[in-house]
């Protein structure tokens, strides 16, 4: 029985990245010796346990057969007869496809993972890539994160050819959305997207989105690589405002089932970016009427984020404007005014009536 630490820990240490966390596999032995060491079995559609003490991941060595469409439709057979070098080939890229020795520090990479790290290629293991199609979007993932690296000629015939097979069709919502989102928060996401829109999966997945790519492509990189510090909810909003109307935003958060927090953000900044490129010229009514659609009252922290994902869709514009209007706003008294009020229905008018005045005096 031995064990090796695989994939992205190996990966990252080549490239001299720091290392979140590290997979093991261990050839030559059974479930049964696993536990009988003491590792817990924590994996339900193939061998996997926990270190004892580490808590770390090891995998037994195993193989796959595909047996369906989609990436549900896998035969595992893990067993002590099963090769390192067997359980690399299944791996999704050769830069993924590499193990080494922790005691000896020796590195095993029977696929040419040293190779394409040096040239900066994404290339698959074997045509076993083809069998997932899961594995588009994490290579679309890996691209983003390495922006430098390209994609194999050869790996991107094989996607298109899994996109025409029909096989992205089978990715369920709720794993598209997985990749999607750790995309978005790459260092370069236009790079995601790129190779999705190349392969014809964008098209599949979200039409909508090829649409605007196909229209937009260079500004919506532009604004993406240049998000800063936004979180994932101002990402995909500053994705999603390149759509062409906001059901179109609405059918991709239903489609790829979108948080309801992205979801909101999006469909605000998709519906007020229009006013916010007028920012110099909003009057007091307008501010107000922008503060009441948004919620801005309650909703203040999400406010915040429309007016930080705004700032990357209309750059040079003063939305510090809109901020100092909002304080001023917030600074009346609703309680007070209230008490001057006889007749109760009238309250809402007037608070909004003292907000407008307010709002405007700073505007003067």
């Amino acid at each position: 029985m031995k064990a090796y630490v695989v994939g992205g820990a190996v990966r990252d240490a080549l490239l001299g990245l720091p290392i979140a966390d590290r997979d093991w596999v261990v050839v030559g032995a059974s479930p049964e010796a696993m536990i009988a060491k003491g590792f817990k079995p924590v994996g339900r559609d193939f061998p996997v346990f926990l270190h004892p003490q580490s808590h770390e991941e090891y995998a037994l060595a195993r193989t796959e057969r595909k047996t369906g469409p989609g990436y549900h439709g896998f035969s595992v057979h893990a067993a002590p007869d099963v090769s390192l070098e067997q359980d690399l080939q299944r791996r999704d890229l050769t830069i993924n496809a590499m193990a080494r020795d922790e005691a000896t520090g020796q590195l095993f990479d029977p696929w040419g993972g040293q190779r394409d790290l040096a040239a900066k290629v994404l290339r698959h293991v074997s045509p076993a890539f083809s069998e997932d199609p899961v594995r588009i979007l994490r290579l679309a993932r890996f691209a983003a994160r390495f922006a430098d690296f390209s994609v194999a000629d050869e790996t991107m015939t094989l996607m298109r050819q899994m996109v025409d097979a029909g096989e992205v069709d089978h990715l369920v919502p709720e794993r598209v959305w997985q990749e999607v989102s750790r995309g978005l928060m790459s260092a370069h996401p236009s790079r995601m997207f790129e190779v999705l829109s190349q392969c014809g999966a964008l098209a599949r997945l979200a039409p909508a989105m090829q649409s605007a790519w196909a229209r937009a492509g260079k500004l919506i990189a532009h604004r993406l690589d240049h998000a800063g510090t936004l979180p994932l909810e101002g990402r995909f909003a500053l994705l999603a405002a390149a759509l062409d109307s906001v059901a179109s935003v609405e059918a991709i958060c239903i489609d790829l089932r979108v948080p309801t927090e992205c979801r909101e953000l999006a469909e605000l900044l998709w519906s007020e970016q229009q006013l916010f490129e007028k920012t110099a010229a909003l009057d007091a009514p307008t501010l107000i009427a922008l503060f009441d659609r948004c919620d801005a009252w309650r909703r203040g922290s999400r406010f915040a984020e429309l007016l930080a994902s705004a700032a990357h869709l209309v750059p040079r514009v003063p939305l510090d404007r809109i901020v100092k209007a909002l304080e001023r706003a917030r600074a009346v008294d609703a309680g007070a005014v209230a008490k001057l009020c006889m007749d109760k229905s009238e309250i809402p008018r007037r608070v909004r009536d003292a907000r407008v005045v307010a709002v405007a005096k700073g505007l003067i």
